[in-house]
């Protein structure tokens, strides 16, 4: 006996509660066509992951609510076919518009009494069953007991279906992190274990996923199938890589990452569990993978017409060049070269090649005129006083100023260029370098931007005049980095090699290691008090920053809120 499953990864928006359903209903279809007998659907992929305070709304309760009952409808046809899809469930006494806040509920979070991260089982037309996560995460990125309550403080009892013989129990996304759900849904008669997910991509965690699902299957004994949400929302990707473990905690079956896929997989009564295996990338891979599905997303989902970039002739605007090609296409990329009067040749030069070589529009505007007349306005304030980062930011805040008028003019939202390393440092411009819509690697470290520009220029890329090679001029990866503002410039003037400042930057605010500890380990002091000083002192910058794509465990975003005003230095 055996029983065959469809695992639909899907790109949902946040919000398009019908787009959504309708999705939902088409890929159903597409799983009954193939002879699937059940569909898993990603956690709360009906309303789109995370919804954040659109969950305190009763009319978003609400069209959940018309939403699953319309899907269950439209799928009536499809005999035999069980849906499991992922949605926010209120209970019927609780609806939206009738109950107030309880004493106790608000003494514990924010959550409405009984609003839970769901999972329903649809059939023949009918919700059958529906169940309640049990673990609520409340960390990094992770904010659901602001939203929820635990199925298993609700009193809620777990969930098993039936479908040609074979019973499969349900968790969520954290539930299967820890071992009390999934024993659980055992107890409660379970074969086999279905996992509906919605977990943000960062570098390593398809591996940890995985590590940790075998762990789980090694003490419940029986096969686990992981059904995974794909694409972008706002800071957060998800990388898809659905999977299936047998009953010896082996992967059966993994679906491609950063892609939509309806994966199958047949499931034995035996714990046997068959289907294609596809091999994970490599380390880079993933990360260009996320940032390309960051880049498309947050500008298709949210209706901009393209993307506008200062380039530089920098690897770092290079890089975020590159990826929004592959995220949009050439047409729909415009670059601007704005060279002032410490702008070497070979960065216009360089900025040019590369335009050229993917085909994307590319204007110069000097800048030069602009500079002119702000020192000329300034000259008697400034009188017997040295040059210093002030005429540096007038150059950055200029650049900022010209394409933000075009981004109004034409509607392309500024993708901004500033990495990790300079968020951290305050290496960068309010209103100026800073000023834009969307920080395309801001969660990648200097280090990184370098390996990435690598990998880049060693795949087959089609350029513009038909040939296949490399995007990214070589220069630009392999002169010293340089803001170009002052004569001379180089980045290592003002901070440590950037192999030194990201391993301590990696180490204070990834791994959250104390200074003394960082100085244990090898590193100078006089470099770990000015690096950790300067990730303290700009932290109101970085409040300021546009949202950016996090591809570590620890962004400068949603999972680091640090106060502006803090005297604490350890």
């Amino acid at each position: 006996m055996s029983v065959k499953v469809a695992l639909a990864q899907i790109n949902v928006t946040v919000g398009d509660i019908q787009g959504n359903a309708q999705k939902v209903v088409e890929w159903g279809r597409r799983a009954h066509a193939a002879g699937a007998r059940l569909l898993l659907t990603p956690e709360l992929s009906l309303c789109g992951y995370p919804p954040e305070d659109l969950l305190l709304r009763p009319a978003f309760i609400q069209a959940c609510e018309d939403a699953v009952a319309w899907i269950a409808a439209e799928l009536r046809d499809c005999a035999g076919l069980h849906v499991v899809l992922g949605h926010p469930y209120q209970k019927p006494e609780q609806k939206a518009g009738e109950a107030a806040e309880s004493e106790q509920a608000r003494s514990k979070s924010w959550a409405v009494p009984d609003r839970f991260n769901a999972a329903s089982v649809l059939a023949g037309g009918q919700v059958l069953h529906t169940y309640c996560k049990r673990e609520l995460p409340n960390y990094q990125v992770f904010d659901e007991r602001r939203y929820f309550v635990s199925g298993r403080d609700a009193g809620e009892a777990p969930v098993v279906f039936e479908v040609d013989g074979l019973r499969f129990g349900l968790n969520i996304c954290e539930d299967a992190w820890f071992e009390e759900p999934a024993r659980a849904a055992k107890a409660a008669g379970a074969q086999v274990l279905c996992v509906l997910n919605a977990s943000p991509f960062h570098l390593g965690k398809v591996e940890e996923r995985e590590q940790r699902m075998a762990e789980r299957v090694a003490q419940i004994g029986m096969p686990l199938l992981y059904s995974h949400l794909v694409g972008g929302q706002d800071e957060v990707v998800f990388d898809g890589a659905s999977f299936a473990l047998d009953a010896q905690g082996r992967v059966a079956a993994r679906a491609p990452m950063f892609e939509e896929d309806l994966t199958l997989i047949e499931v034995g009564a035996d714990g046997a569990v068959r289907g294609q295996v596809l091999p994970l990338p490599e380390m880079e891979a993933q990360a260009w993978a996320a940032l390309v599905t960051g880049v498309r997303d947050y500008i298709g989902k949210n209706g901009f017409p393209g993307a506008l970039i200062g380039l530089s002739g920098g690897i770092d605007s290079a890089l975020v060049l590159a990826v929004a090609v592959d995220a949009l296409g050439a047409d729909k990329v415009r670059t601007v070269m704005m060279p002032s009067p410490y702008t070497a040749d070979i960065s216009w030069i360089d900025a040019r090649d590369m335009a050229e070589r993917l085909g994307v529009r590319y204007d110069e505007k000097s800048i030069v005129p602009m500079f002119e007349a702000f020192n000329t306005s300034l000259a008697d304030e400034f009188k017997g006083l040295p040059l210093d980062a002030t005429e540096e930011n007038i150059q950055a805040r200029i650049r900022g100023t010209l394409l933000m008028a075009l981004s109004n003019k034409f509607g392309a939202i500024v993708l901004t260029t500033g990495n990790k390393s300079e968020m951290a440092t305050g290496y960068c411009t309010l209103y100026g370098d800073m000023a834009g819509g969307f920080a395309v690697i801001k969660d990648v470290a200097k280090t990184l931007v370098f390996r990435l520009a690598n990998w880049k220029n060693q795949q087959p890329s089609l350029r513009a005049d038909g040939t296949v090679g490399p995007v990214i001029p070589e220069r630009i990866i392999t002169r010293p980095p340089s803001a170009e503002l002052r004569p001379d410039q180089k980045d290592q003037d003002s901070l440590p090699p950037y192999e030194v400042l990201d391993a301590i930057l990696a180490r204070y605010m990834e791994e959250d290691q104390s200074i003394a500890e960082i100085i244990a380990a090898g590193f100078a002091p006089a470099d770990v008090e000015r690096v950790t000083r300067l990730i303290k002192i700009n932290e109101y910058k970085r409040r300021q920053a546009p949202v950016g794509i996090r591809i570590t465990h620890r962004a400068f975003g949603r999972d680091w809120r640090y106060p502006i005003t803090s005297k604490f230095r350890a």
